[in-house]
């Protein structure tokens, strides 16, 4: 039997793991004891506009749901950073919430048609679902067996995204982490019987594919009620809406903030007039950077003369589950994140400030 499914993006895994810590919750959502191997992709899968064109979904369905990340995304984009168990609560508790909202606003086929696409964005982990298991008649052995490749695989993966840029690991780990997800692919083929993979076939429908989803992250959080601003009156994300906005945090005393000074002084001066603000907002680290007198002579002395907000009480900065200065954050027309990084943009012979501006081009274009 040839592999059945694809696996989606791994840029979900930035959001999402798998999750174990409510039982009756995972039952109720199909899931059980090999959940953590099954990758949660909900919550990415509801916020692109391609599902909702996939689901048929209305207008008014779509203002419906946009009003329920208004409540959600809050909890969701900074609980990355939570330790496994903290994070692992807050995503079974929204995915839930998007469940139950599913089941109330939208109709048996258009409910029918998200689960399958749910399977296709798990790829061949959806085996290791209870519900799946029991639809298509896998015993608990085959599940075992299937969760026994899947544990190698992922054993990797958590060390291949654990290495910074640059790290010498990562080559070694790449090809590691091939070798295993084939050796996977290989072996669910040799598991799983002809006929059950007919039935898993017909249990996914439609082909669907979900690695060419652009928007899959979060509302971005709004700023905290922070005043005074430098260069500009205080500014909100919902006030920013139409705009693509460059939010980036950084501390005036941080070394590798300053090696990007230069790169946001060129984002505000070539890409103001094409639609794009560039927003800083300076966390302190230190006791100086909590002086706003001392924040806005380095502003003037570094020529930092986009807005910039002073989160004295680092606010902001855990709104956003920041974990690091500097750290840029790329925001669409529509106030989603669509795409982050964590340190020096040009970081041993990295181009992050490249890639952020294809995402920026590519944004701009977007209605």
């Amino acid at each position: 039997m040839k592999p059945f499914l694809l696996a989606l993006s791994l840029a979900f895994a930035a959001l999402t793991i798998g999750i174990s810590a409510r039982e009756s919750v995972a039952d109720s959502a199909g899931f059980g004891k090999h959940d953590a191997l099954v990758p949660h992709y909900l919550l990415g899968l509801v916020h692109a506009p391609e599902v909702h064109e996939e689901l048929g979904l209305s207008p008014d369905q779509v203002s419906g749901l946009e009003t329920l990340f208004a409540e959600i995304d809050a909890k969701w984009f900074p609980s990355r950073i939570l330790a496994a168990d903290q994070q692992r609560a807050i995503i079974w508790e929204l995915e839930d919430r998007v469940r139950g909202w599913f089941a109330e606003n939208t109709t048996p086929k258009q409910q029918e048609r998200l689960n399958q696409l749910e399977y296709y964005a798990q790829g061949n982990r959806i085996l290791l679902r209870e519900d799946v298991g029991k639809r298509v008649g896998l015993a608990s052995s085959q599940q075992q067996r299937i969760a026994d490749l899947a544990l190698a695989t992922q054993t990797v993966e958590q060390k291949l995204a654990q290495t910074k840029y640059g790290d010498e690991s990562i080559a070694s780990l790449q090809s590691d982490f091939n070798k295993k997800s084939q050796e996977e692919r290989a072996g669910i083929t040799k598991i799983v019987s002809a006929e059950q993979g007919t039935k898993i076939r017909k249990l996914i429908g439609d082909p669907f594919d979900a690695s060419k989803l652009g928007r899959i992250y979060a509302m971005a959080p709004e700023f905290a009620s922070i005043e005074p601003w430098i260069n500009s009156s205080p500014l909100s994300i919902s006030d920013l809406r139409g705009k693509v906005v460059l939010v980036h945090f950084y501390a005036f005393q941080c070394h590798n903030c300053h090696a990007n000074f230069e790169i946001y002084r060129r984002w505000h001066r070539e890409l103001t007039d094409k639609g794009v603000v560039v927003v800083g907002i300076q966390t302190p680290e230190t006791s100086l950077e909590r002086d706003p007198t001392a924040i806005r002579l380095a502003a003037e002395e570094k020529g930092l003369d986009f807005p910039i907000a002073m989160d004295l009480k680092s606010e902001t900065w855990a709104a956003w589950g920041n974990t690091m200065w500097p750290t840029v954050y790329v925001v669409d027309k529509h106030g989603y994140i669509r795409h982050w990084w964590s340190g020096e943009l040009n970081w041993k012979g990295a181009t992050a400030d490249e890639t952020i501006e294809k995402v920026v081009d590519q944004l701009l274009k977007e209605s």
